[in-house]
């Protein structure tokens, strides 16, 4: 239970940190600011923040499990996973933590849809603005990427969730840009204002969560490269 328990906070600290990324804040606003433009109704707004959210989480969850089952099965590949994950993990965490903390810089190859079909997305209602999510969350910045790639996988791998785990990761993503949604649809003027200190918050959740990282996967190198413990 305590590891299910580890599992779940890890997996939904891990999206909203990923939310809360300059790179993905910046993307889910605008988006919610885009599909705003295109309707009246405030309620609307919401409701369409929220399947654009759920688009994310989706995708997420979708591209986690295509990967974990592709790993799992292959017999080679699960065989090398059962018998190495271990060790893998601490210098995956050591790497990502150094990205975290700015002490490693990867470039990540972008892909967004074109000014035409986000406008056309937005316009199509709910089922726009859950293709629109969909669409935006494969969007990885070198932190998302981090994240996603070099925490959350190997941390699916190890864990009995599963590919539950993406599923809660995309929650954790959403939950930032549905506050969002609901300060747009009511019209609150301070949200350029919630928008910086939000961004300001992030810097240290990154840093820290970078140094936990560090530390976890010495830890992880300790027990099962040294056989320190």
């Amino acid at each position: 239970m305590d590891n299910l328990f580890i599992g779940f906070i890890s997996a939904l600290w891990l999206g909203i940190l990923t939310s809360v990324s300059p790179c993905p804040l910046a993307t889910n606003i605008a988006a919610i600011s885009f599909l705003a433009k295109k309707i009246v109704n405030p309620k609307m707004v919401f409701i369409s923040g929220l399947f654009y959210t759920m688009g994310r989480m989706f995708s997420y969850a979708l591209l986690g499990w295509v990967i974990i089952s592709s790993l799992l099965s292959v017999p080679v590949l699960a065989n090398l996973l059962q018998r190495y994950m271990n060790k893998a993990f601490g210098p995956v965490l050591i790497v990502t933590g150094f990205v975290l903390l700015d002490f490693l810089k990867i470039t990540i190859p972008k892909f967004a849809p074109s000014a035409k079909l986000q406008n056309k997305l937005a316009g199509s209602g709910i089922g726009g603005a859950f293709v629109l999510g969909l669409t935006f969350a494969l969007v990885f910045c070198p932190v998302s990427a981090a994240l996603f790639f070099g925490s959350l996988i190997p941390l699916t791998l190890k864990s009995k969730m599963g590919v539950i785990l993406p599923l809660i990761y995309g929650i954790g993503t959403g939950l930032p840009v549905l506050l969002f949604a609901v300060g747009i649809a009511l019209s609150v003027k301070s949200l350029s204002f919630w928008f910086n200190r939000l961004t300001k918050l992030e810097y240290y959740m990154r840093k820290v969560t970078g140094a936990v990282f560090i530390v976890a996967g010495l830890y992880y190198i300790g027990v099962y490269w040294l056989k320190m413990l």
